[in-house]
């Protein structure tokens, strides 16, 4: 008896000790900011209370002098003036829609830190619509062009026009069925054998999102290893998916995801030392700022944003995660909704080199109608086991391969082969890294402390001065008419039809904007002042107004 006592509670020693190794391994495994402790970040911003500049702090909450702030506040109430005049008509029709459509009231509230929204909020709002397109130009409501930097969140690709015609063909194609849910469309089989063979994968499902064709992913990685856990990398979105988004944003807590470290051995250790993962979740866009989530100006309260690509190391990264997956029966998942068919025509997947288990693509996929998409490998893909037949997968969705749809699908893919398309993929990106530099080099003539950063035709703007004011720079840039979408200089995103003379007009229009908004104070400050400081300063003076100070 006691030496059966003895051995069981040897055992649990060892198990109690082997578990416990397996949770330091994973704390190891996290990185070290906010966005890799989700509880934490969670925890966090519950207690961070709402600061509200007035109109006299706004500028001098850096300490400028007042010489300084006189320009701020003259740019200030000029580019209000602007504003007011030139986007009368969609600034009025976005604040008697705004009341009634979530949506505009959270973007309207998050395009800068909360500490300057009231202010901005009320002397430079931005209309929400727009009224055409053609070429790389957008057109809002009172007749105002644009350069179109926002890419339609990455789906504009190829250019509108290329999407109204696919569109517009689509439409024709299916016209005889219409809107026939449950039968599908011929088109439908030219689609699956065309993705296929893009992808070198077995079996394909559709979605209505991308967000949808992830979810699907993870569900089919979970039924078939029988495994719980997902782990995602620091900083990577993979759609608005409780499961696939922990921590800030999502009001119940991921327990069954973990968020590790990128390009992190300990990360590699972690993954290959348990039992219970059942997939890996890749998103490729993360190559631009690794560890780091999408760049927003909201959250852009000093100079510190980073970003820059090492194509070699990340895909060096990419494939020793494929390689601890395949060891530990792990299902690799290429979240490929984004960067998918802008990087190459295979998407990432060929740009990085590697074969996935799974991907998912979305956004440009779907020829300009909502779309999502999933190809696996036939073993994980299927919904059913034929010796428990009760035991399935569900997944099923009414719009799922909706025949517009399915129509647009094909005359992207179709598009795909075309030589007016192989010749954009020819040399893309040197084509864009070189567009980067020379974005660059204007702003160094000028003298401008801003750069850019890129993933081929994807860019952020990173700043190199210690300013609480570099968000400002997104209004000087709708002035000279550059439009981007509400996470601000966080995310340019070209379209590949984008000519050298179009281009060119947008460095031109870009460097003057920064030349304006440097001549007007913003980018003032003091000798001695770092990033560190500032976001400690205001860490302070959140915690004084917590306290009620």
């Amino acid at each position: 008896m006691h030496w059966s006592l003895a051995f069981i509670a040897a055992g649990s020693a060892g198990i109690g000790a082997t578990a416990g190794r397996r949770r330091l391994l994973l704390s190891q495994a996290k990185h070290r900011s906010l966005a890799g402790h989700s509880k934490w970040s969670r925890r966090i911003a519950g207690l961070i209370p709402s600061i509200d500049y007035d109109a006299h702090t706004f500028f001098r909450c850096d300490g400028a002098p007042e010489d300084v702030v006189a320009r701020r506040e003259q740019g200030f109430e000029r580019l209000a003036a602007v504003f007011a005049e030139r986007f009368a008509k969609g600034r009025a029709l976005t604040a008697e829609t705004r009341p009634g459509l979530s949506d505009l009231q959270f973007t309207g509230s998050y395009r800068v830190p909360f500490q300057f929204a009231r202010q901005v909020k009320e002397n430079l709002a931005v209309g929400a619509f727009a009224e055409r397109s053609a070429g790389v130009v957008l057109t809002d409501l009172d007749g105002n062009d644009f350069f179109d930097l926002t890419g339609s969140y990455g789906v504009n690709l190829l250019g509108y026009d290329v999407y109204k015609s696919m569109i517009a063909e689509a439409v024709a194609q299916v016209s005889d069925l219409g809107p026939v849910l449950g039968q599908l469309h011929p088109v439908v089989a030219d689609n699956v054998a065309r993705l296929r063979a893009l992808t070198g994968l077995d079996e394909v499902s559709f979605h209505m999102s991308g967000t949808e064709a992830v979810m699907q992913a993870v569900r089919l990685a979970r039924y078939h290893t029988r495994r719980s856990k997902v782990v995602r990398f620091c900083g990577a979105y993979h759609g608005w998916w409780g499961d696939v988004q922990p921590g800030i944003g999502n009001p119940v807590p991921a327990e069954r995801t973990f968020t590790l470290a990128e390009m992190s051995e300990k990360a590699l250790r972690t993954l290959a030392t348990r039992n219970d993962v059942a997939c890996v979740l890749i998103n490729p866009l993360q190559a631009l700022h690794p560890n780091s989530a999408a760049p927003s100006d909201n959250t852009l309260v000093d100079g510190g944003r980073r970003a820059g690509v090492d194509r070699e190391a990340y895909a060096e990264w990419l494939h020793k995660v494929a390689e601890v997956c395949r060891e530990r029966g792990i299902v690799f998942i290429l979240d490929d909704v984004f960067t998918g068919f802008r990087l190459a025509r295979g998407g990432a997947a060929e740009y990085f080199g590697i074969q996935p288990d799974m991907v998912t693509f979305g956004k440009t996929l779907g020829g300009g109608l909502p779309n999502g998409v999933l190809i696996g490998r036939a073993d994980l893909m299927k919904r059913f086991r034929e010796d428990r037949p009760v035991d399935i997968c569900f997944a099923r969705g009414t719009f799922n391969a909706h025949p517009y749809v399915m129509a647009s699908m094909n005359a992207f893919l179709r598009k795909l082969d075309e030589p007016d398309t192989a010749a954009l993929y020819a040399g893309l990106d040197e084509r864009w890294n070189a567009r980067a530099a020379r974005m660059n080099a204007s702003l160094e003539a000028a003298d401008i402390p801003v750069r850019v950063a890129n993933l081929s035709s994807i860019w952020t703007v990173l700043y190199q001065v210690p300013s609480r004011f570099n968000w400002m720079l997104q209004y000087y840039l709708r002035e000279e008419g550059l439009l981007l979408s509400w996470v601000g200089t966080g995310r340019l995103i070209f379209s590949l039809n984008y000519t050298d003379a179009d281009f060119n007009e947008v460095v031109t229009r870009f460097t003057r904007a920064c030349e304006r908004m440097a001549a007007n104070g913003w980018w003032w400050h003091a000798p001695d002042a770092t990033n560190k400081g500032i976001r400690r300063g205001i860490l302070r003076e959140l915690i004084a107004r917590r306290l009620g100070r």
